[in-house]
């Protein structure tokens, strides 16, 4: 435990370290929405809440959606209409395949060659069948490898690259932000990331402050 420790063994590897020498799990694995877990929700409910008009979602290490703001539902629906209630939605899929975000995405090369390398990150790190089961699934799409052999940009001329959106006569332009849990030692709660939606530019945030007016 101290090695793991040391070398920053995420919990989740911590117990198969266990497991493989012998010794019973240590780190437990709660369900969201289990009643211990109540401060927690209501930590992402209030994160989710305060980005409000911009969209933001709390999702697992595999990208599986597990909630969103309101901002976030007007943004998918605006770009690939109204989701059945319940629907699982996975947003790496949703970014990669060529049927969903892809058509709207302009600058969808750059994005997912950068998207593609931190899930071959997360493949690396934690060594697991279903992160690299996720890796081949979204290298296996239509035009994926051929992101990696794009030219890189001479210069850069944001600070950070956004996701340009583009659908009819709006465009859209957002930055990201990660956000994960300090010091976590349940493994659902280190896995989980929040992952918030900025304007990049003043028109961008007129029309998510509109369609939340309107709403």
């Amino acid at each position: 435990m101290r090695l793991a420790t040391a070398l920053d063994v995420p919990l989740r590897q911590q117990n198969s370290l266990l497991t493989a020498a012998g010794f019973a799990p240590v780190w437990r694995q709660t369900n969201l929405a289990a009643p211990e877990l109540g401060q927690i929700r209501s930590a992402l409910d209030f994160m989710l809440t305060q980005q409000e008009p911009f969209p933001a979602v709390a999702v697992d290490r595999h990208w599986n959606l597990l909630q969103s703001n309101s901002g976030a539902v007007r943004l998918v629906e605006f770009l690939v209409g109204p989701l059945a209630p319940n629907t699982p939605i996975n947003l790496a899929d949703a970014l990669v395949a060529p049927d969903v975000l892809r058509p709207h995405l302009v600058n969808w090369v750059e994005v997912v060659g950068y998207f593609i390398r931190s899930v071959e990150a997360d493949a690396a790190a934690d060594g697991t069948a279903e992160t690299a089961a996720l890796l081949k699934r979204l290298l296996a799409y239509e035009g994926v490898q051929a992101t990696f052999r794009a030219p890189p940009e001479e210069l850069a001329l944001t600070p950070v690259l956004p996701m340009h959106f583009r659908k009819g006569n709006t465009d859209l332009q957002l930055f990201t932000t990660i956000a994960t849990l300090g010091i976590p030692r349940d493994i659902t709660l280190q896995e989980l990331r929040v992952e918030s939606f900025f304007p990049m530019d003043d028109e961008t945030a007129r029309i998510l402050r509109g369609w939340a007016e309107r709403a």
